[in-house]
């Protein structure tokens, strides 16, 4: 600067004239011209030092690079936290994210992208930012619900009785391409390891859902730690299954048993929405209310009964039609982001 400033002082009015005006230039690129991107990726809490790198390299000119930093910003969505909510209780956080300015970059190279179009046209690649607070972070707590920015619905179906309308469902859940969580109630996984060997191969979650479907607020702490150690042994023993979901039979529980639970690595699960379908309502019904009441994280409850074998493809159907995505209880509990839901299954002939 005092170099520039001592060959003003040197020059004639002329030459001085000239190198005002090439400075005006300059800035007046830097502000409005095509070096506007370039200097907002600098201001830009240092983009431009990350995309740029401290290689030196012909990248750092590229006029491409500069307009992937500048907009970059304006995507970035900040995580959210986990919380013990006073109705909800625990709510697991989410997931944010932020552009890869690099990989970014490094696509819409390589796929023509020229500088000027719409930022959406820009080939963005992400990553995710978990937040600081996660659902293990919070104290035990029973969880009833995904986080509300997740567009998921978890399915769980609580298993304690017959097998006569499992397959079907298994069957329908297939053809749907959808996965589900099924709480295996241990004196029914005991008798019926073959089916829940079933569950496991066609890919679905199967968790604890205690041993003998007995209301865990009425028994003692011993006890309640009995039905859960048994059942959790079955899991790992019959099928090979490192669990992390309890679900305690009719819904019923304490303060000790979310206690118990998370002293056994396990987090307390209840449900958002119940089908009550083992009053066996009409299919249709119990579609409508879905359709109505599913929302981001719900958790929907039901049973292998002949009302849910019945509505199951229509509950499905009616969750994608609200830009939802259906599938298990953890995927749904997960902070791992889910932005856009996947396409309809092709009908079968």
């Amino acid at each position: 600067m005092k170099g520039w400033i001592g060959a003003m002082n040197k020059a004639s009015p002329a030459r001085l004239g000239i190198m005002l005006a090439l400075l005006a230039a300059v800035l007046a690129a830097g502000r409005y011209g095509p070096l506007h991107d370039y200097v907002q990726a600098v201001k830009n809490e240092g983009s431009a030092a990350i995309a740029f790198g401290e290689t030196g390299t012909a990248e750092a000119t590229d006029p491409l690079l500069a307009w992937i930093a500048g907009a970059a910003d304006k995507r970035r969505i900040a995580p959210a936290d986990a919380v013990v909510d006073r109705v909800w209780k625990a709510i697991p956080g989410y997931n944010g994210r932020e552009a890869d300015i690099q990989a970014t970059y490094a696509r819409a190279k390589a796929m023509g992208i020229r500088v000027g179009g719409a930022e959406d046209g820009i080939p963005w690649v992400y990553r995710e930012l978990p937040p600081e607070v996660g659902l293990s972070d919070l104290p035990p707590s029973p969880v009833y619900r995904g986080n509300p920015n997740k567009p998921m619905v978890g399915l769980m179906i609580n298993v304690a009785w017959g097998d006569e309308y499992l397959r079907a469902m298994l069957d329908t859940l297939d053809e749907e391409r959808t996965k589900a969580t099924f709480f295996l109630d241990g004196s029914w996984l005991s008798k019926n390891a073959e089916t829940a060997k079933e569950i496991l191969r066609r890919g679905h979650e199967v968790s604890n859902h205690a041993y003998t479907h007995k209301n865990m607020s009425t028994l003692s702490d011993a006890r309640q730690r009995e039905e859960i150690v048994r059942t959790e042994t079955l899991l790992k023993d019959k099928l090979g299954v490192s669990n992390k979901l309890f679900a305690p039979p009719s819904g019923d529980f304490d303060t000790r048993t979310v206690r118990i639970a998370a002293g056994l690595g396990l987090t307390t699960v209840l449900w958002t929405l119940d089908t009550i379908d083992w009053k066996l309502p009409p299919a249709d019904g119990v579609v409508a209310k879905v359709a109505a009441n599913a929302k981001s994280g719900t958790l929907i409850l039901m049973h292998p009964t002949p009302t849910s074998k019945a509505a199951l493809k229509g509950m499905i159907r009616a969750i994608r039609a609200k830009g939802l995505t259906p599938g298990t209880v953890s995927d749904t509990l997960s902070p791992r982001r889910l932005d856009a839901a996947p396409a309809q299954p092709a009908k079968r002939g």
